[in-house]
């Protein structure tokens, strides 16, 4: 028997996919969360042999829980879900070596079969995303302008980025405008949003 725990902030996609997954004779779904930071607790409580995680998640994202699993809890593997597939969430995850990537809209069967697929130490990603993170282009964008943008998308302000990496504020703010343009962005939250979906921020 499989045991799986399942994290997916939507109750009614959250108690579908239980039932789904439950239905196979060799799956026993022992724990399911509903946010990002309840993921370790419930993993090292339960002891699952391998956690299906949706990538937006409250509190914590997936794949930032599923890296803290992995170092806590290396024997537990790792099964992304989500309804946007692109390449930079595909290349986010596979840095912090995700064993599987299902998009939501793939076949009932898929998620259970890449459970078995990852349970049995296969990895499993899907083919034409795969495919696309390979051909996305590199990042237009400079160590620089890329740690400012990334400090940025913290939340951090000009002020509070200028004294983390001891520039002046004019700096990180020419960093920022060169960003935004390079990437073609209306603003900054915007040329976050890019970087961020084309995995340029990772």
């Amino acid at each position: 028997m499989i045991r799986i725990l399942l994290a997916e902030d939507v109750g009614m996609v959250r108690g579908a996919l239980v039932a789904l997954l439950n239905l196979e004779p060799d799956l026993d779904v022992v724990a399911e969360v509903a946010a990002g930071d309840a993921i370790l607790g419930a993993a090292l409580a339960s002891r699952p042999d391998v956690a299906v995680i949706d990538v937006h998640l409250p509190r914590l994202d997936g794949i930032s829980a599923a890296a803290q699993l992995r170092e806590a809890l290396p024997e537990c593997r790792t099964v992304i879900i989500t309804s946007l597939g692109n390449p930079g969430t595909l290349r986010r995850a596979l840095t912090q070596k995700v064993t599987g990537f299902v998009l939501k809209d793939a076949p009932a069967g898929r998620l259970a079969e890449a459970v078995r697929q990852v349970a049995a130490g296969q990895r499993v990603f899907d083919n034409e995303l795969a495919l696309a993170a390979l051909d996305d282009g590199e990042s237009p964008l400079t160590d620089r302008e890329t740690e400012v943008l990334r400090r940025a998308a913290r939340g951090a302000e000009a002020s509070e980025i200028a004294d983390g990496l001891h520039l002046s504020v004019g700096t990180v703010r020419n960093y920022l405008t060169s960003a935004v343009t390079k990437l073609g962005a209306r603003n900054r939250l915007d040329a976050v949003r890019i970087a961020e979906e084309a995995g340029w921020l990772l």
